[in-house]
């Protein structure tokens, strides 16, 4: 009997030692990232200090600059990064590699610094990213095809940046994404009409870029689709694809200085656009014959529009400004298109 209860005590006390041991491992990084992590340091130049503590101690249990982890997860046990976030640390430098060996990272964020150079393809192995935020830096080359396959990633800024090149088609495949952010960029090309694919897009800002060839009709399939920000682009001879008055959803379509022609498509069906701007165009035609009252902002100037100023914007009680002019426009203004005007609301006709 006492040979049986020391065979216990010795068992109980093996496996009390053996979970001690897994605790302890357990507090400490992924050892490849570890290595990455020092990796991006040494490809980065921090004149404000912002990363001096990455030379010391372990990544998640001491608390690096920007480094955030969760729980030990695997059979192994390690501590994994789950968050990288070293926005406006006035970093300069380029995007290492090595970003690609962070296997379970969600969010990326390095927005707001000087970074230079391209963006690495390696990010593309991330498949539990959802954030990739690089917006605000002078990153420069192509947008890798690699980006296209990150599955689960929720938001995409790379807007003002030197980033030049075509959209990748690749990026039809990212199938959670919400929000794609390419404005103030160089990035040519047309738009890919595959992009018809992400049913769960919300905003796609591609503004003030050097994007030519037509607008795709297919963009009128995106059911999610809330803002169309397509600026200062070339589309030459393009006209607004019709089937863009099935986007019921939308809020905001700005489609300035694009080089359009062709009328202004029938956009009474969609109930919440509040925002329309289709200025410095060549647009022909008339003005819309009807609206729903939700508008606030209608910008049609600059254009080659012509017959009289329908009567339903006196009907638009939430709007805001109203901009017609340079355009050939006739007949007198209704006069009661000012009874929900303010001082503060603008319009003009000229």
């Amino acid at each position: 009997m006492k040979m049986l209860q020391l065979r216990t005590r010795g068992c109980v006390f093996l496996l009390s030692y053996c979970y001690l041991l897994l605790l302890t491992v357990a507090q400490v990084t992924n050892p490849s990232e570890v290595n990455a992590l020092l990796a991006v340091k040494n490809n980065l130049l921090d004149p404000m200090k912002r990363l001096s503590n990455w030379n010391k101690g372990d990544p998640c249990t001491s608390n690096w600059t920007g480094v955030f982890c969760h729980d030990a997860t695997g059979t192994v046990g390690y501590l994994h990064v789950r968050e990288l976030q070293l926005l406006d640390l006035n970093l300069s430098g380029n995007l290492a590699p090595e970003l690609g060996q962070l296997s379970q990272l969600t969010i990326m964020d390095f927005m707001w610094n000087e970074l230079t150079g391209s963006i690495p393809r390696e990010i593309g192995n991330l498949s539990s990213l959802m954030l990739l935020l690089l917006n605000g830096n002078k990153l420069s080359g192509s947008l890798p095809d690699e980006l296209g396959y990150l599955s689960k990633l929720n938001r995409l800024q790379v807007d003002q940046n030197n980033i030049s090149g075509p959209i990748p088609k690749s990026f039809a495949n990212m199938s959670s994404i919400r929000h794609l952010h390419l404005n103030n960029n160089s990035i040519s090309g047309q738009i890919p009409p595959e992009l018809s694919n992400l049913t769960t897009l919300l905003h796609l800002l591609l503004d003030n870029n050097n994007l030519s060839g037509h607008l795709p009709p297919e963009l009128s399939k995106l059911p999610a689709m809330r803002i169309i920000q397509l600026d200062n682009n070339n589309f030459n001879g393009s006209e607004i694809p019709a089937s863009y008055g099935n986007l019921s959803r939308l809020a905001k379509l700005s489609l300035r200085n694009c080089s359009l022609q062709g009328s202004i498509p029938d956009l009474s069906s969609i109930p919440n656009l509040y925002y329309l701007d289709l200025s410095k165009n060549n647009l022909r035609g008339s003005l819309p014959s009807k609206l729903y009252d939700t508008m606030i902002t209608i910008d049609l100037s600059g254009n080659h529009l012509s017959g009289s100023i329908p009567g339903i914007f006196s009907d638009l009680r939430f709007l805001q400004r109203l901009s017609l002019e340079n355009n050939q426009l006739n007949g007198s203004v209704p006069a009661n298109i000012w009874q929900n005007m303010t001082s503060t609301k603008s319009s003009s006709f000229t």
